[in-house]
This record gives C-alpha cells, sequence and structure tokens, in this order.
C-alpha cells in the first residue's frame, strides 16, 4: 500500500544529512567549551525540533550521528489527523523492516495514537491488523 505524503518517510538529500551532521559535531565542540545555546536554538529552528543539550552529549548511547541528522532533517511531530486503520496497518508493517526508515516509522506511529507504547506493541510478533486493532481499542482515562 501506498502511504500519502505526510505519512512516508520522507527522502532526506545527503546533502543536508551532512549538514546536520556537521552541525551536530559543532554543537558538541561547543558544549565541550561551555556554552552552545546560540547553536542549540539554530539548530531548531532550521530543523522544527526542540533539541536539548541532552540530546546533542548522549545520542551516541543508542545511534550514530548521522541517524540523529536524519530524524532532524525529518518533521518533529509528522501528526495527520485524518488517518485510516489501513494506513496505521501499513506503517506498522514498514516499522517492522529494519533499515533507515524504521525510527521515522515509529514516531509516526507513536504520534498518530493515543496508546501508550504503541510502537513496543507493534514490535511484537502479532498481525499488524490484531496490533493496530488493538492501538485503536485504546482509551484514556478521562481525569
Amino acid at each position: 500500500m501506498d502511504l500519502r505524503p505526510p505519512l512516508a518517510a520522507p527522502a532526506v538529500p545527503e546533502s543536508r544529512v551532512e549538514r546536520l551532521c556537521a552541525a551536530i559535531s559543532h554543537i558538541e565542540d561547543l558544549l565541550e567549551e561551555g556554552d552552545a545555546a546560540e547553536a542549540i536554538a539554530a539548530f531548531n529552528a532550521d530543523t522544527g525540533h526542540a533539541y536539548e543539550p541532552y540530546d546533542f552529549r548522549n545520542y551516541y548511547a543508542s545511534r550514530d550521528i548521522e541517524d540523529l541528522a536524519l530524524e532532524a532533517a525529518r518533521p518533529a511531530r509528522p501528526k495527520v489527523p485524518d488517518i485510516s486503520r489501513a494506513e496505521l496497518v501499513e506503517i506498522v508493517r514498514r516499522m517492522r523492516v529494519v533499515g533507515r526508515d524504521q525510527d521515522y516509522y515509529m514516531l509516526v506511529l507513536e504520534t498518530n495514537t493515543v496508546r501508550p507504547g504503541a510502537a513496543a506493541l507493534a514490535l511484537g510478533d502479532e498481525p499488524a491488523e490484531a496490533v493496530v486493532d488493538e492501538i485503536l481499542r485504546y482509551r484514556p482515562i478521562a481525569l
């Protein structure tokens, strides 16, 4: 199934990833020296994200600089208000394919559903349709 453009992982030119990698490295250097607030603010303005010093100091514990740059190059909160069940099923299927876009599809699933831990549930062995039905059955408790 083809996904609508707001749901599909956007292609990111390698030159953009390289520029963001350079900016990340520069911010890391500034953090070592002391203050990187201006550089982080500029990075966030360029990417539409809300990264903090912690993100630049600790990303390497779970991913490499290219993964962080790719994340930064893509939308921070890819919310689509009229997402369908069929689209969610396709997102779960794509999320299960290990590769460069897996994290993005996890973000799309988490952003477009209200069930906490939807992405973790989707990584299980159940068929994608059953996972989506379970995710959609969830109703938050009104306080």
